[in-house]
């Protein structure tokens, strides 16, 4: 008698029903390639602002350089994010990549699932949320000046308000809160499943 825990033998045909509802996964590729012209457009918008600076340099300030360098880091953090999601879901949702042995196979990719997966995204989430805190935090200094949409003519002014500064930090905090949670839970998780394995065994 054969054990179920053991995979499937290749050659084993699935019913039409069953067939078709695997099968439904490709229906997903279509995203993914749009996540893939979206890193495009995030490449074209990192070579416009990088052309900005280079080009405009002699005229901005330190801290002007530093705002757009800011946002440069921003744009890789978010690529990064977008290769994670399209390549690590690519390979847990649709199907193999086949990159066993390939020397330029990412690290992460030989141990990605749902799980993995998951806690990468938040820590990259968390990581883009505070690459914009400290933008924010850089410009704190203008706080208590007019906010620049309401006034004309050069006047000084600032683009943030005490309030916004409040609730964006309340959202980062918000956002380690959620990660450690999902990591917190995923461990849960494993823990659970080895003592199951134990017991099976």
């Amino acid at each position: 008698m054969s054990d179920p825990r053991l995979p499937a033998p290749r050659d084993a045909r699935l019913n039409p029903l069953a067939a078709l509802i695997f099968s439904s996964r490709w229906l997903q590729l279509p995203l993914y390639l749009g996540l893939i012209i979206a890193q495009g457009v995030y490449v074209f918008l990192f070579a416009k602002e990088l052309w900005h600076l280079i080009h405009e340099a002699p005229a901005l300030g330190e801290q002007d350089i530093m705002l757009i360098v800011l946002g440069l880091i921003d744009v890789v953090m978010i690529s990064n994010l977008l290769v994670m999601v399209i390549v690590g879901g690519y390979e847990t949702f649709v199907s193999r990549l086949g990159l066993e042995g390939h020397p330029d196979q990412p690290e992460w990719l030989s141990h990605v699932n749902a799980s993995v997966l998951k806690v990468k995204l938040a820590m990259a989430i968390i990581g883009i949320s505070s690459i914009h805190l400290l933008k924010t935090f850089i410009e704190a200094g203008t706080l208590g000046l007019p906010v620049c949409a309401t006034v004309t003519g050069g006047v000084p002014c600032t683009r943030f308000t005490q309030g916004g500064v409040m609730w964006q930090t309340i959202i980062h905090c918000v956002f380690i809160l959620s990660a450690i949670g999902i990591a917190w839970t995923d461990r849960i998780m494993q823990s659970t499943s080895s003592k199951r394995e134990q017991v099976a065994h």
